[in-house]
């Protein structure tokens, strides 16, 4: 790994080596149920931290499998990072879960890399892609096993069609990917949820902001984020309004 590795460069890398790791894991075949996703979750944060630290020493580093020390907070740049966004659909062998490595700059979701290794890529914030275009019938994913309720009334009053799916970063790279339309959550999530996956959809060029349209801001010393909203920007003002 080459020391002149830009920010970008670095969170994609991590995350495709820590997908990589997470399915040798799997695949080693000596873990079953919420043994494997214990397993995955500390093998890959070992990885993505001791690599952070080692690359990026002067960093703050937030991941949702470490104890917090809270000396981030004295930081301008905090790492954030989530070993495995999805561990029971990685313990489950489905394709929807994902590796969060993303970077905060003064509390703003600046740059970040976002693997999903059971698809095979990385989407990330330096090489965004154009977006396909929508189809007549808005698209919007929810949680596979807990829909918000805001989230199936504001579906139902847009005519949307419901996609249910995995984990947090999934659901957002389904918008990025053009594979739905809006994301909208309203049950509660960490700062390791969306920090990468917020990063990659405002380098696409997507809206990002809480449920009622105030900015997501991380590196705090409460990492719980009640609500977020990724949606293409032609909706936000329709989605926001109905909420």
């Amino acid at each position: 790994m080459s020391a002149s590795m830009t920010d970008a460069e670095l969170a994609a890398h991590l995350a495709e080596i820590a997908g990589r790791i997470l399915l040798s894991v799997r695949e080693a075949g000596v873990f079953e149920g919420k043994a494997l996703g214990k397993a995955g979750d500390e093998t890959a944060n070992q990885f993505l931290v001791h690599a952070l630290r080692a690359q990026r020493p002067d960093d703050g580093l937030l991941s949702e499998e470490s104890k917090d020390t809270h000396e981030r907070l004295a930081k301008s740049r905090v790492w954030i990072v989530d070993p495995v966004d999805g561990t029971r659909e990685f313990g489950e062998a489905r394709a929807d879960w994902a590796v969060h490595v993303g970077l905060a700059v003064d509390g703003v979701a600046r740059v970040g890399a976002v693997a999903l290794p059971g698809l095979g890529t990385v989407l990330r914030t330096d090489r965004p892609v154009a977006i396909p275009p929508a189809p007549e019938r808005l698209r919007m994913v929810v949680s596979r096993t807990r829909p918000a309720a805001e989230a199936v009334s504001v579906a139902e009053k847009l005519g949307a069609e419901l996609l249910p799916m995995g984990s947090a970063g999934a659901k957002a790279m389904a918008v990025v990917r053009g594979e739905a339309d809006i994301y909208l959550h309203s049950g509660g999530q960490y700062e390791w949820d969306s920090c990468a996956p917020v990063a990659v959809a405002l380098a696409h060029g997507l809206h990002c902001s809480q449920i009622d349209g105030s900015p997501l801001v991380y590196n705090q010393r409460d990492t719980f984020m009640p609500d977020l909203l990724i949606c293409r920007p032609e909706h936000a003002e329709k989605v926001l309004a109905l909420l």
